[in-house]
């Protein structure tokens, strides 16, 4: 007799964001990385760590003109160049004009290892918005962008609410981007772009992961209320869920003592269930229906076909359970539902 067996998430899965009908894989590519984020990426290393994601089935490609003052688009282009346009889904931000004449040396102040030949203009302005995407166009090497997201607009909420998402809206008419939304650190202004604006999708960063999943108070029944989607992006929050030792980051910083113990066990946890840490983290977001797609970013062939082959791995559902006993993971966070298969 044939028996059942649970099984992860499966590579082929895809979703629309929101009502948009612009598809991405349930594995994103980030590529900050790729922009020599903290450190130099060769140029056949890059190259070589976007054709593992697609060799993986990723179809789903996130950058940012931010990243490596721009290398990480031009990057990503010329590695997508060659692929079939409707076969993939790229998204960049604005909010950050690039400008010529930066202070020389390098950009790592703002942590890139790249030649400071630009300099970063925040600029939320409706012409800032067009100006931003037109640049994202040429050096990405591409006639049209899928999903844009208003990056980072933190310090600008007036001008991002009142000039930026306007744009993007009409950006969105015209069909010179597919889908618009938001991608932030901080849950509070992206609830506000789901209750108050039309944007099909927001980016969530470190705010829905093991270690803080506070995402669910606001953003995720936002989303799934409105029928809009959530990316999931910095799901091992800077490394501490990829790799908990002392020394370790954790939103950018070394993660203070209670938050490493906290990750410790929870790594002893899924040690004993039989999977890495980072298995249970790449897979936790899906627990909630407006998670879309989980936004991975790598820096070689290797951390991102680790990846792709963690996601259908299964994750034993009394793994959550024993989180729960131990007080890792509050009762009312949603986890992933086994999915049955074929087994023998």
């Amino acid at each position: 007799m044939t028996a059942t067996r649970p099984t992860g998430i499966p590579q082929s899965r895809r979703r629309a964001l929101g009502r948009s009908g612009v598809p991405v894989s349930a594995l994103s590519l980030g590529t900050a990385p790729l922009g020599n984020l903290y450190s130099p990426v060769a140029p056949e290393q890059a190259a070589a760590t976007v054709d593992a994601a697609w060799d993986a089935g990723i179809r789903a490609f996130d950058t940012a003109p931010h990243y490596g003052l721009g290398l990480a688009e031009r990057r990503l282009g010329d590695a997508l160049r060659d692929r079939p346009r409707a076969a993939y889904t790229v998204s960049t931000k604005v909010g950050r004009l690039l400008r010529p004449g930066g202070p020389g040396g390098d950009d790592l102040a703002h942590g890139f290892a790249v030649p400071a030949t630009h300099h970063r203009v925040w600029d939320f302005s409706a012409d800032g918005v067009r100006r931003s995407i037109e640049e994202s166009l040429h050096r990405l090497g591409l006639d049209r962008i899928d999903i844009a997201y208003l990056h980072d607009p933190d310090d600008h909420a007036e001008q991002a609410f009142g000039e930026a998402y306007p744009a993007l809206e009409r950006l969105r008419a015209e069909g010179v981007v597919g889908a618009i939304g938001a991608g932030m650190n901080q849950t509070a202004m992206l609830a506000r772009f789901l209750r108050d604006t039309d944007v099909d999708a927001v980016l969530l960063a470190g705010r829905y992961t093991l270690l803080d999943p506070s995402g669910l108070v606001e953003v995720l029944p936002e989303a799934a209320a409105r029928h809009r989607s959530v990316v999931i992006g910095g799901v091992f929050n800077s490394g501490l869920l990829a790799d908990p030792r002392p020394g370790a980051t954790y939103d950018y910083a070394p993660a203070a003592r209670p938050v490493l113990d906290r990750a410790l066990r929870m790594k002893a946890i899924a040690e004993r269930h039989g999977i890495p840490l980072r298995a249970a983290a790449l897979h936790f977001p899906f627990g909630h229906p407006a998670v879309a797609t989980v936004l991975v970013g790598a820096r070689s062939p290797a951390e991102i076909t680790d990846a792709a082959a963690l996601l259908p791995r299964p994750v034993p559902p009394t793994l959550w359970t024993d989180l729960r006993k131990e007080g890792l993971l509050p009762a009312h966070v949603p986890v992933p539902e086994p999915v049955l298969g074929a087994g023998d």
